[in-house]
């Protein structure tokens, strides 16, 4: 009988301790919300990628990657240089995913095997800004119009002249209209979009840039818009990974993560939502799955 009392007691005993009081339960919580849980850290964490320098340039590289890193457990290696030698460093299997905006270059890159997939990002367009007093007179002309003015007017241009995207979009204009343009008035920078709008900019000189990293810069520059060319320059965005049969030291899982990172929910509203505190508008259209043909 003893025994069965001493359990039962001891019995009593833990439910009592265990059952909160009613202070207790009506008692504000002091613990916080539970940490969310922690993204596992991939086997090779540090993933390199080479952009154009229209993304690093208007601010979107650092709205994009440190979410990347984020959501992934990824550490991200940026090179930001014109689309052409972006290719290179990708063809040299340098870097293990790209994200590049000149479609022919891209499109060649393919053919020779080094890139696994190729996917359309995002897009925006190319515009020709200039010195606020306009001097060749383009406001209100077509692009060739307005670029005739200034070959005939000797007016400043600087041309970036780094076989990036932005400088094949321009050299296709002065090729089209059937002019060369050269010294003194037109000036290659060789130099990435934000430095070519620098320069443009203290020589009182036009240039061809894309609307994201203009407007992304404007606040420091004496530009203005001159002409927004109708049908539309389209500036196309195309991220690539690095074939691993083709070189097999690069990252392939961390090339393909930031991939998947652009092309998601989470990658393409960001993209989307980015300038329009500041600007009113995007800078950058999503367009992640979108016919690149329906876009012109």
């Amino acid at each position: 009988m003893f025994r069965v009392a001493a359990a039962l007691l001891s019995v009593m005993l833990v439910a009592t301790c265990g059952a909160a009081s009613p202070a207790a339960a009506l008692a504000p919580s002091t613990a916080g919300p539970s940490a969310p849980a922690a993204v596992p850290v991939p086997g090779r964490p540090d993933v390199s990628i080479g952009v154009t320098t229209t993304f690093q340039d208007s601010g979107l590289q650092d709205a994009l990657v440190p979410d990347f890193e984020h959501r992934t457990g990824y550490r991200a290696k940026v090179t930001a240089q014109g689309t052409g030698a972006v290719l290179a460093l990708a063809a040299k299997g340098d870097v293990d995913a790209i994200l590049v905006h000149e479609p022919r270059q891209e499109l060649a890159f393919m053919g020779t095997g080094s890139g696994a997939r190729r996917d359309l990002v995002m897009y925006n367009d190319f515009i020709l800004v200039g010195p606020p007093g306009d001097p060749a007179g383009t406001k209100g002309r077509t692009i060739e119009d307005a670029f005739r003015a200034i070959a005939a007017a000797k007016a400043p241009f600087v041309s970036r002249g780094d076989r990036s995207g932005t400088d094949v979009a321009e050299k296709a204009i002065w090729s089209r209209i059937g002019l060369a343009p050269g010294a003194p008035w037109y000036l290659e920078s060789g130099t990435g979009q934000g430095q070519a709008l620098v320069v443009a900019s203290e020589k009182k000189a036009y240039l061809i840039a894309d609307r994201g990293t203009f407007f992304g810069r404007k606040a420091v520059l004496a530009l203005d818009v001159m002409v927004e060319p109708q049908p539309r320059l389209l500036n196309l965005y195309h991220v690539i990974t690095i074939d691993p049969a083709r070189f097999p030291r690069t990252n392939s899982a961390g090339g393909t993560a930031f991939a998947r990172y652009l092309l998601s929910p989470e990658g393409q509203d960001l993209i989307g939502s980015f300038g329009r505190d500041r600007f009113g508008a995007s800078l950058f259209l999503p367009a992640a799955g979108k016919d690149e043909g329906a876009l012109r």
